[in-house]
Order: structure tokens, then C-alpha cells, then sequence
């Protein structure tokens, strides 16, 4: 795939990047490993100071980010402005926030036979990160900011249809005052990752995108036996059952599932409705979907705009057109729009049965799946069938049933009246398919740190011959 900028709004190539060469490639990576040396030994102080500084420069370059947004990737300039103001926020929860985080641990010394013991959580180095064009700030963001924080140095290969995005990536925390080749870019081609991912400078990775690609950074990973965090793709249910309120309901789903033009890995994409309410939940749904703005998205009355590239549309017109075939129904869209772009109608389907391909798979636009259930277990053993396991929505005022679902439901996160989204303070990731390890919060921030046990006994002039005797050997 070239490196290049085409607004998905027109078709319209805007700008082309060269990969880098091998020499300019090595120089990078030589480059990251030199800053760790150093960048290990700021303080937690200056890291935070570093990390509010970039969060003032976002802040003041709100309008042309947003915008670079929308012309490299489609999404609406609401949702662009949304995206920077979220990743400004995790910007300064991280300086509020880390340097407490990076504090020893105290133990319990004396049960451990020493007069100090405690935890120090330390970077690990170079971490490379893997990154999609759907949320082309915020998901780099998800790692940066902790990574940052945590003293790791990071290597950005985001995907090569926001190159320009990724470049101010670089940028940006080069403006905000952090020490130079503490984050770079690197413009390459999907071939070269397992280059980057197998050199001894680089010590681990994470990768944000489909299932396949998640196998195959692990794969090469694990033969080179350095740790890898994946979050990678999903197909949430959203349950609604009876005690639910059916209009607050409708109108969330219809949000949950074409927000970002419906290119999101955390949208609600299977849609569970209790038969004693299938009737209204199903015509509020509908009608919710039909009344969207599909358009320009610079536009600010656009609710939604073009697929990010052609062959996704592609995709999500073959998922639909097999589903037709197979005897689903279509309630709402159905079909491409005939304008310039790669615009796809919001469409609601009904009458899924496990036959059609998306059944299993995940759709990556703005079509929802209808399912009508007899109860919150048939839902969730349905949602659970599965492969992908990132998160879960419940629309329910019953306690137990509220229970059941947290209980039973395979997913990273579960959320109750109310759409799957990611917060700085919360852990985001999945199960199963989706991936592992965690993002965001303390969590997310200690993936790629050295959680080193540090063992201090008494001064050997106070020690006994007997004082460690009695110590087990592993």
C-alpha cells in the first residue's frame, strides 16, 4: 500500500510519502536507542512536565489536527475535535497521575526476612507501536502517553493511509520539549515491521488492528521472545431487554454503532432486543438510523461520513450483499451512495442466521445485525459464540440481570446503559480474539515496564550465621 494522504471524501490523492531507505531506517532506530539511555534517567517530574506541555500544544492546534483528521481518514470534523480533546485529556491524566504511579511499593519486609522490600516498576526501552487510521491520534495517544510517561521510548509505524497524522505525532512532542528521538515516526511498509520488531534495540511492542496482523506481530515477537500487547478487532453485542428504556436505547445505538462512520473496533455491531420489546426497540432503532446526515465530512451538520478506503467499503458492501443472498433483511440502507467518495448508507440488517459471513466476522462500517432473543442467557450465549471478545453494552434496569451479564459475558469490558468507550482511568482491551494485555490507566502503563522485586537485608555485621539458613532455594 503507498504512503500517501487520499481524501476518502473524493477519491483525491493529496500527498505521497517515499518509504524510508535502510540507511535512514537504521539511522532511526540507532537514534531511539541512544535517546533511552538517557531519557531513563529524567525524573517522573520532568516526564510530566514534558507530557502538559504536549497537552497545551494539542489544545492550541485543535483546529488543523482535526481537520488533517478528516481529510486523511473521513471521520466527521465533531468527532475530529472530540479525538484531539481526548488525547489532551490522557495527556494530563498521565502527568497528574504518573508520577505517584512510579513510586516503590513497599512490602511487607518482615515476612520476606529482610529490613526493606519493596517494588520498583522501571522501562523496558525502545517499545515499537503498530497503529490504525481509525483513530489516527487518539490509539497512538493510548500508547504514547503512558509509554512516555513510564520512561520507554516509542517508534510510531501508523498505517500508511494517515502518514501525515503520524508525522505530527512526531512533531507534537518535539514542540512540547521532550528530549529529541524520544518518539519517532518511521514511514515504512507493512514488509518491514518484522525488521524492525526482530532488532536487539527494540525491546517490545504493541499493535492496535485485525486479528491476522495480530498473529503475526506475536508470532515474531514471541520467536524473538520480547512482549507484545495486542487490541485488536470486535464485534460488541448491545442487549436490550425489557426494563430498559427503549428510546434512550435506540438512541445510543444508533451512536454506538456509526460513530466513527461505523470504523471502530469498540462499536456495538450485534444488537440483542428481548422479543416483548423487538417491535418498538426495532422501529425507534430504525427510524434513529434512517434520519442520520450521511455527507461531507467537514461539514458540521454531518453525522456521517465516507469509509476510510475504497476496499473497505468494498468489504462492507460484500458482508451485506452475502447476508441479502442468505436471506437477511434490510431495514434501513443497504447500498453505496452514488456521489464521489466512499460512502456507505447506515443500514440495519435482520433475519442473521450463522450461515452468513457476517455472522462470525467483523463489519467495518456502519451496518448493525438485529437479533431478536428470548432471554438475556440466549443473548449472551449468542454474543459469546463469538470470536472476538472486546466489549459488551447492557440496557437493563434489573440488578440481577445487570449481575448475570458482568458475570457471564466474554469481553475486556462490560458496560451497562451506557455505549463502550475508552477512558484514561479505566483499562481498555479484550479477550479471546481480540487480543491481550491492557492499555490505559496504571495498567496499561506497567505492560511495558520492569516490575523489579528489590530485596534489602540487614548489614552482614548484624547478621547471624543462621539469619538466611532457613531460606528456601528455587
Amino acid at each position: 500500500m503507498a504512503i500517501a494522504t487520499i481524501n476518502p471524501a473524493t477519491g483525491e490523492t493529496l500527498k505521497t510519502y517515499e518509504a524510508l531507505t535502510d540507511e535512514q531506517l537504521e539511522e532511526k532506530l540507532a537514534r531511539a536507542a541512544d535517546a533511552w539511555q538517557s531519557y531513563r534517567l529524567t525524573s517522573a517530574a520532568e516526564r510530566a512536565g514534558w507530557l502538559r506541555a504536549a497537552a497545551d500544544v494539542l489544545d492550541a492546534d485543535t483546529d488543523p489536527v482535526a481537520e488533517l483528521m478528516v481529510t486523511e481518514m473521513g471521520k466527521t470534523l465533531a468527532a475530529a475535535k472530540a479525538e484531539v480533546a481526548k488525547c489532551a485529556k490522557a495527556l494530563r491524566w498521565y502527568a497528574e497521575h504518573g508520577p505517584a504511579l512510579l513510586e516503590p511499593e513497599p512490602k511487607d519486609a518482615d515476612a520476606v526476612g529482610a529490613t526493606q522490600a519493596y517494588v520498583v516498576h522501571q522501562p523496558i526501552g525502545v517499545v515499537l507501536a503498530i497503529m490504525p487510521w481509525n483513530f489516527p491520534l487518539w490509539q497512538a495517544m493510548r500508547f504514547a502517553a503512558p509509554a512516555l510517561m513510564a520512561g520507554n521510548v516509542g517508534l510510531l509505524k501508523h498505517a500508511s493511509n494517515v502518514p501525515q497524522t503520524a508525522l505530527y505525532l512526531e512533531e507534537l512532542f518535539r514542540r512540547a520539549g521532550f528530549p529529541a528521538d524520544v518518539f519517532q515516526t518511521l514511514l515504512i511498509g507493512s514488509s518491514t515491521i518484522e525488521r524492525v520488531l526482530r532488532d536487539d534495540r527494540v525491546a517490545a511492542a504493541t499493535l492496535t488492528g485485525s486479528a491476522p496482523a495480530g498473529q503475526s506481530v506475536a508470532s515474531i515477537a514471541g520467536d524473538a521472545l520480547k512482549k507484545t500487547v495486542l487490541e485488536l478487532g470486535g464485534s460488541d453485542p448491545f442487549i436490550v431487554m425489557p426494563s430498559a428504556h427503549l428510546e434512550k436505547a435506540a438512541e445510543v445505538a444508533v451512536t454506538a454503532r456509526n460513530q466513527n462512520n461505523g470504523q471502530s473496533c469498540i462499536a456495538a455491531k450485534r444488537f440483542f432486543v428481548h422479543r416483548d420489546v423487538a417491535e418498538e426497540f426495532t422501529r425507534l432503532f430504525a427510524e434513529k438510523i434512517g434520519a442520520l446526515t450521511v455527507g461531507d465530512p467537514m461539514d458540521p451538520d454531518t453525522q456521517v461520513g465516507p469509509l476510510a478506503t475504497e476496499s473497505g467499503r468494498e468489504d462492507v458492501e460484500k458482508y451485506v450483499q452475502d447476508a441479502v443472498a442468505k436471506g437477511a433483511t434490510v431495514l434501513v440502507g443497504g447500498e453505496r451512495l452514488d456521489r464521489p467518495g466512499w460512502f456507505y448508507a447506515p443500514t440495519l440488517l435482520a433475519g442473521i442466521t450463522p450461515e452468513m459471513d457476517l455472522y462470525f466476522e467483523e463489519v467495518f462500517g456502519p451496518v448493525a445485525a438485529l437479533f431478536t432473543v428470548d432471554s438475556l442467557d440466549e443473548a449472551i450465549e449468542i454474543a459469546n459464540s463469538h470470536p472476538y471478545g472486546l466489549g459488551a453494552n447492557l440496557w437493563s434496569e434489573d440488578e440481577e440481570e445487570r449481575a448475570l451479564f458482568v458475570r457471564d459475558v466474554a469481553s475486556g469490558m462490560a458496560f451497562v446503559n451506557g455505549m463502550v468507550t475508552s477512558y484514561p482511568d479505566l483499562p481498555f482491551g479484550g479477550v479471546k480474539q481480540s487480543g491481550y494485555g491492557r492499555e490505559l490507566t496504571e495498567v496499561g502503563m506497567r505492560e511495558f515496564m520492569n516490575a523489579k522485586t528489590v530485596w534489602i537485608g540487614a548489614p552482614s555485621s548484624e547478621q547471624g550465621v543462621g539469619d538466611t539458613a532457613g531460606a528456601a532455594s528455587e
